[in-house]
């Protein structure tokens, strides 16, 4: 391979097709999760399955195969966006040779089937009939991370599937500080004699105005409907095919319009990231959001520190109003502090901004016993019930309301749920050490109705990266600093401070 040029322009015509499958993939699921009748489901897992042997024949043929290994010899030679594409490609096919496939077929079977028993198990309340598929799905994790390889510990190969370059090592120390630092908080907003009624926010209230607020509610946002749709679904996602077509879903309520709202803004983070990667990597392995750490700090930094924000939610109070008419009996103040309100709960979904994280840390120190074979999966219950004792004060009274509350480990997704605290932790470094620096009139922008131009910021300093770099990477580069919680843990002492009196 004298010039890689010619190789690499053959390499990006396959990554295309591959997209083109993909994407074709994802509108079916897309389809699949609002509006298909369902008795299509059996045709379209027919379709659905002759796309994934299609792309699959293209990943593991000979040509690819000879391509990718042979312009990771040339990485030195390479752009920054080149470089990124070509290790991805790699990693992706170690990943595929390194697995015998008599086994990952196994794998995809049980995992595939695997969500149907967790619902199962978690509405009869019975954690005895989901143990096996679960000692299973840990042990071909087990498996897997052998195979993939890791220095210290077998869950920093899980980890990196997840988020790429992140080890267990560095998350510790970044977790433990969060941590200690949230259990002081939760301790100071305990003893506060400051009450919050946080009931006002319920009611009875229609769906189609709802509908109508969210829609107008992306669009200030910066959501752009003319590459992007909103639509109804039990669980709220976003999905995209390319930047021009970015689709977010979210669920209404009739006694409760907040959920929906912050369900919009959060999705609308996701989407306005997918809508801002550059053209020239939207058909490429890197055009998208880096990590799942990264794209949970863009829709957390919307919905929580923009979206929960006392500037956002005085200047949005009027639209609140107009559509929910029952909050005109509310003040802004009253309003933003029910929407803030701090209360140790069960359920990882319904937890408040602060609380939240701790739901993720008791998931995180479960799973690296799961994958290091410290825990009896007979003792499973017990050892998340003393967690939720010990860090929030509650305990579950139902195995629904503990370790079978979550859809994750059903599907395989073993090393997934760090993400989602990286994300309130990447958001607030971001806003302390990169918006706050870059824009000194940054809440004058909030209190104008001006978040286009946050959304720029974000747009030039994250999503024009797509997947070019690491996520520790990227946060140096916007920051200057490696990733901590002190950012993250100095936004809610400031906030909460005010709100709790402490």
């Amino acid at each position: 391979m004298e010039n890689y040029k010619e190789s690499f322009k053959r390499f990006l015509e396959i990554q295309e097709e591959m997209k083109n499958i993909g994407d074709a993939q994802g509108v079916l699921y897309w389809d699949m999760a609002t509006i298909m009748p369902s008795k299509g489901v059996e045709r379209r897992s027919e379709v659905v399955g002759y796309l994934s042997q299609l792309m699959y024949k293209l990943e593991t043929g000979k040509e690819y195969q000879d391509l990718v290994f042979g312009l990771y010899e040339h990485l030195e030679e390479m752009n920054d966006k080149e470089k990124a594409m070509v290790k991805a490609a790699k990693k992706s096919l170690d990943f595929m040779k390194k697995i015998p496939e008599e086994e990952y077929l196994e794998y995809s079977k049980l995992v595939a089937s695997g969500e149907t028993y967790w619902a199962e198990a978690r509405e009869k309340n019975d954690y005895e009939s989901f143990k096996p598929i679960l000692e299973r799905i840990v042990y071909f994790n087990k498996k897997i991370a052998g195979y993939i390889g890791y220095e210290k510990t077998p869950y920093d190969a899980l980890l990196d599937m997840y988020e790429p370059g992140a080890t267990v090592e560095e998350i510790d120390g970044v977790f433990k500080e969060l941590r200690d630092g949230l259990l002081v908080l939760l301790k100071k907003i305990g003893e506060s004699a400051v009450e919050i009624d946080s009931s006002i926010l319920k009611g009875e209230y229609a769906i189609e105005p709802q509908k109508k607020y969210n829609t107008e509610l992306a669009k200030r946002l910066g959501y752009d409907f003319e590459r992007g749709a909103i639509a109804e679904s039990a669980h709220p996602f976003s999905t995209n095919f390319g930047n021009k077509d970015v689709r977010i879903t979210t669920a209404y309520s009739k006694e409760d319009p907040v959920t929906a709202m912050y369900s919009t803004i959060h999705e609308t983070g996701h989407a306005i990231y997918e809508q801002n990667i550059p053209d020239d990597i939207t058909k490429t392995n890197i055009g998208g959001g880096v990590s799942m750490g990264i794209h949970e700090s863009q829709s957390r930094y919307y919905e929580n520190i923009l979206g929960r924000g006392k500037e956002f939610i005085e200047t949005e109070y009027p639209n609140m109003v107009s559509a929910f008419e029952g909050l005109k009996n509310y003040s802004p103040e009253d309003v933003y502090k029910a929407i803030n309100k701090v209360e140790p709960s069960l359920i990882r979904i319904d937890a408040d901004e602060l609380t939240y994280s701790l739901h993720i840390i008791i998931r995180y120190e479960i799973e690296k016993m799961l994958i290091n074979g410290e825990v009896n999966f007979d003792e499973l219950p017990q050892i998340w019930a003393d967690k939720y004792t010990e860090y929030l004060g509650v305990t579950p009274e139902s195995y629904a309301k503990g370790v079978l509350q979550d859809v994750h480990w059903s599907g395989g997704m073993i090393g997934y749920f760090p993400s989602y605290a990286l994300g309130n932790l990447y958001g607030a470094q971001m806003l302390y050490k990169g918006m706050l620096r870059d824009l000194p009139n940054y809440y004058e922008l909030i209190r104008e109705g001006k978040v286009s131009e946050i959304t720029k910021w974000l747009a030039d300093h994250v999503h024009s990266h797509g997947g070019t770099y690491e996520p520790k990477v990227l946060i140096e580069k916007i920051t200057g600093e490696p990733l901590t919680a002190k950012y993250f843990l100095q936004y809610l002492e400031e906030k909460y401070s005010k709100i709790y009196g402490f």
